[in-house]
Protein backbone atom coordinates (compact mmCIF):
# COMPACT_ATOMS: atom_id res chain seq x y z
CA UNK A 1 0.00 0.00 0.00
CA UNK A 2 2.83 2.47 0.74
CA UNK A 3 3.79 1.72 -2.99
CA UNK A 4 0.58 2.84 -3.94
CA UNK A 5 0.47 6.03 -1.79
CA UNK A 6 4.16 7.13 -3.08
CA UNK A 7 2.86 6.63 -6.52
CA UNK A 8 0.03 8.85 -6.20
CA UNK A 9 2.18 11.34 -4.83
CA UNK A 10 4.69 11.01 -7.54
CA UNK A 11 2.00 11.61 -10.17
CA UNK A 12 0.77 14.64 -8.42
CA UNK A 13 4.09 15.65 -8.16
CA UNK A 14 4.91 15.50 -11.60
CA UNK A 15 1.88 18.00 -12.15
CA UNK A 16 3.73 20.14 -9.25
CA UNK A 17 6.70 20.85 -11.45
CA UNK A 18 5.33 21.91 -14.17
CA UNK A 19 2.82 23.61 -12.38
CA UNK A 20 4.01 25.05 -9.73
CA UNK A 21 7.52 25.65 -11.20
CA UNK A 22 7.08 29.84 -11.51
CA UNK A 23 6.07 31.70 -8.60
CA UNK A 24 4.66 34.34 -10.17
CA UNK A 25 2.11 31.50 -11.31
CA UNK A 26 -0.87 31.14 -8.98
CA UNK A 27 -2.24 27.64 -8.61
CA UNK A 28 -5.70 26.45 -7.05
CA UNK A 29 -5.49 22.85 -6.09
CA UNK A 30 -9.20 21.26 -6.31
CA UNK A 31 -9.75 18.02 -4.44
CA UNK A 32 -12.66 15.70 -5.48
CA UNK A 33 -14.53 15.24 -1.48
CA UNK A 34 -17.49 13.58 -2.43
CA UNK A 35 -18.89 10.00 -1.02
CA UNK A 36 -17.12 7.66 -3.37
CA UNK A 37 -13.82 8.81 -2.13
CA UNK A 38 -14.27 6.31 0.81
CA UNK A 39 -14.11 3.54 -1.76
CA UNK A 40 -10.99 1.53 -0.78
CA UNK A 41 -8.01 0.58 -2.70
CA UNK A 42 -6.05 -2.78 -1.03
CA UNK A 43 -8.17 -2.05 2.37
CA UNK A 44 -7.18 1.54 2.61
CA UNK A 45 -9.82 4.54 1.80
CA UNK A 46 -9.24 6.70 -1.48
CA UNK A 47 -9.50 9.49 0.39
CA UNK A 48 -6.45 8.49 2.77
CA UNK A 49 -4.52 8.07 0.65
CA UNK A 50 -5.47 11.34 -1.15
CA UNK A 51 -4.24 13.38 1.74
CA UNK A 52 -1.29 11.61 2.45
CA UNK A 53 -0.01 12.02 -0.95
CA UNK A 54 -1.21 15.72 -1.11
CA UNK A 55 0.82 16.20 2.49
CA UNK A 56 4.21 14.60 0.36
CA UNK A 57 3.48 17.10 -2.21
CA UNK A 58 2.93 20.36 -0.58
CA UNK A 59 6.15 19.72 1.40
CA UNK A 60 8.55 20.05 -1.90
CA UNK A 61 6.06 23.29 -2.84
CA UNK A 62 8.94 26.43 -2.35
CA UNK A 63 7.39 28.85 0.39
CA UNK A 64 6.74 31.69 -2.15
CA UNK A 65 4.61 29.73 -4.33
CA UNK A 66 1.03 31.11 -4.48
CA UNK A 67 -1.32 27.54 -3.58
CA UNK A 68 -4.80 27.56 -3.07
CA UNK A 69 -7.17 25.08 -2.39
CA UNK A 70 -10.78 24.50 -3.30
CA UNK A 71 -12.79 21.48 -2.85
CA UNK A 72 -16.14 19.85 -3.59
CA UNK A 73 -18.61 17.70 -1.83
CA UNK A 74 -17.64 17.94 1.36
CA UNK A 75 -20.47 19.52 3.48
CA UNK A 76 -23.88 18.28 2.13
CA UNK A 77 -24.45 15.16 -0.25
CA UNK A 78 -27.27 15.94 -2.62
CA UNK A 79 -25.67 19.41 -3.98
CA UNK A 80 -24.14 20.09 -7.01
CA UNK A 81 -23.52 24.14 -5.00
CA UNK A 82 -21.13 22.37 -2.38
CA UNK A 83 -17.94 24.12 -3.83
CA UNK A 84 -15.63 26.15 -1.55
CA UNK A 85 -12.50 27.96 -1.87
CA UNK A 86 -11.12 26.99 1.16
CA UNK A 87 -7.58 28.58 0.94
CA UNK A 88 -7.50 31.17 -1.07
CA UNK A 89 -4.00 31.36 -3.29
CA UNK A 90 -1.18 32.77 -1.54
CA UNK A 91 2.56 32.50 -0.14
CA UNK A 92 2.98 29.78 2.65
CA UNK A 93 -0.38 27.68 2.18
CA UNK A 94 1.16 24.66 2.52
CA UNK A 95 0.21 23.53 5.83
CA UNK A 96 -3.10 25.14 6.04
CA UNK A 97 -4.25 23.27 3.21
CA UNK A 98 -3.23 20.07 4.76
CA UNK A 99 -4.72 21.09 7.72
CA UNK A 100 -8.05 21.61 5.60
CA UNK A 101 -7.25 18.34 3.64
CA UNK A 102 -6.99 16.12 7.01
CA UNK A 103 -9.83 17.65 8.50
CA UNK A 104 -12.51 17.65 5.57
CA UNK A 105 -15.58 15.14 5.15
CA UNK A 106 -15.83 13.53 1.97
CA UNK A 107 -20.03 12.84 1.16
CA UNK A 108 -21.13 14.67 -1.74
CA UNK A 109 -21.88 14.91 -5.53
CA UNK A 110 -18.97 15.57 -8.11
CA UNK A 111 -19.73 19.11 -9.97
CA UNK A 112 -15.93 19.06 -11.02
CA UNK A 113 -17.01 21.15 -13.95
CA UNK A 114 -18.46 24.36 -11.86
CA UNK A 115 -15.32 23.67 -9.46
CA UNK A 116 -12.59 24.20 -12.34
CA UNK A 117 -14.61 27.19 -13.38
CA UNK A 118 -15.11 28.83 -9.98
CA UNK A 119 -11.15 28.51 -9.76
CA UNK A 120 -10.32 30.26 -12.46
CA UNK A 121 -12.12 33.47 -11.93
CA UNK A 122 -10.82 33.09 -8.63
CA UNK A 123 -7.54 33.10 -10.29
CA UNK A 124 -8.59 36.01 -12.45
CA UNK A 125 -7.40 33.48 -15.91
CA UNK A 126 -8.75 36.56 -18.42
CA UNK A 127 -5.74 38.63 -16.67
CA UNK A 128 -3.48 36.61 -15.76
CA UNK A 129 -1.75 33.25 -15.97
CA UNK A 130 -3.56 30.81 -13.83
CA UNK A 131 -3.30 26.74 -13.25
CA UNK A 132 -5.76 24.85 -11.55
CA UNK A 133 -4.97 21.08 -10.59
CA UNK A 134 -7.84 18.59 -10.28
CA UNK A 135 -7.63 15.29 -8.51
CA UNK A 136 -10.82 13.39 -8.64
CA UNK A 137 -12.29 10.15 -8.41
CA UNK A 138 -15.10 10.42 -10.01
CA UNK A 139 -16.94 11.72 -13.42
CA UNK A 140 -19.04 14.89 -13.37
CA UNK A 141 -22.27 14.03 -11.58
CA UNK A 142 -23.83 17.32 -11.66
CA UNK A 143 -24.47 18.21 -15.98
CA UNK A 144 -21.03 19.70 -16.83
CA UNK A 145 -19.00 19.35 -19.89
CA UNK A 146 -15.24 19.54 -18.89
CA UNK A 147 -14.46 19.26 -22.91
CA UNK A 148 -15.95 21.74 -23.72
CA UNK A 149 -15.11 24.09 -20.35
CA UNK A 150 -11.30 23.15 -21.51
CA UNK A 151 -11.86 25.06 -24.28
CA UNK A 152 -13.66 28.09 -23.24
CA UNK A 153 -11.06 28.80 -20.56
CA UNK A 154 -7.96 28.13 -23.38
CA UNK A 155 -9.70 30.20 -25.47
CA UNK A 156 -10.57 33.13 -22.89
CA UNK A 157 -7.87 33.05 -20.96
CA UNK A 158 -4.59 34.40 -20.87
CA UNK A 159 -2.68 31.70 -20.39
CA UNK A 160 -4.62 29.18 -18.46
CA UNK A 161 -3.72 25.23 -17.45
CA UNK A 162 -5.50 22.39 -15.95
CA UNK A 163 -3.86 19.79 -14.78
CA UNK A 164 -6.18 16.30 -14.03
CA UNK A 165 -4.93 13.17 -12.07
CA UNK A 166 -7.69 10.49 -12.51
CA UNK A 167 -7.74 8.67 -9.26
CA UNK A 168 -8.50 5.02 -9.37
CA UNK A 169 -10.46 5.96 -12.49
CA UNK A 170 -10.64 3.55 -15.48
CA UNK A 171 -9.04 3.96 -18.73
CA UNK A 172 -12.71 4.84 -20.48
CA UNK A 173 -13.27 7.10 -17.34
CA UNK A 174 -10.12 8.86 -17.72
CA UNK A 175 -11.07 9.47 -21.69
CA UNK A 176 -13.87 11.73 -20.10
CA UNK A 177 -11.91 14.21 -17.98
CA UNK A 178 -8.42 14.35 -19.97
CA UNK A 179 -9.89 16.33 -22.30
CA UNK A 180 -10.09 18.72 -19.97
CA UNK A 181 -6.47 18.55 -19.92
CA UNK A 182 -5.67 18.27 -23.03
CA UNK A 183 -8.11 21.17 -24.44
CA UNK A 184 -6.12 23.60 -22.43
CA UNK A 185 -2.63 22.30 -22.86
CA UNK A 186 -2.36 20.68 -19.45
CA UNK A 187 -1.03 17.45 -18.87
CA UNK A 188 -3.62 14.26 -17.24
CA UNK A 189 -2.42 11.44 -15.10
CA UNK A 190 -4.31 8.02 -14.46
CA UNK A 191 -3.50 7.12 -11.44
CA UNK A 192 -5.13 3.88 -11.05
CA UNK A 193 -2.47 1.62 -9.59
CA UNK A 194 1.27 1.78 -9.03
CA UNK A 195 1.97 -0.10 -12.56
CA UNK A 196 -0.55 2.15 -14.52
CA UNK A 197 1.69 4.99 -13.49
CA UNK A 198 4.90 3.28 -13.62
CA UNK A 199 3.98 2.86 -17.36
Amino acid sequence: MAGLIRSVAAAALLLSMTSFGFAANKVIIILDASGSMWAQIDGKPKLEIARESLRTVLQSVPADDEIGFMVYGHRTKGSCEDIELIVPPQAGSASAISAAADSMKFLGKTPLTAAVKQAAEALRYTEDKATVVLITDGLETCGGDPCALGKELKESGVDFTADVVGFGLTADEGKQIACLAENTGGKYIQASDEKALQD
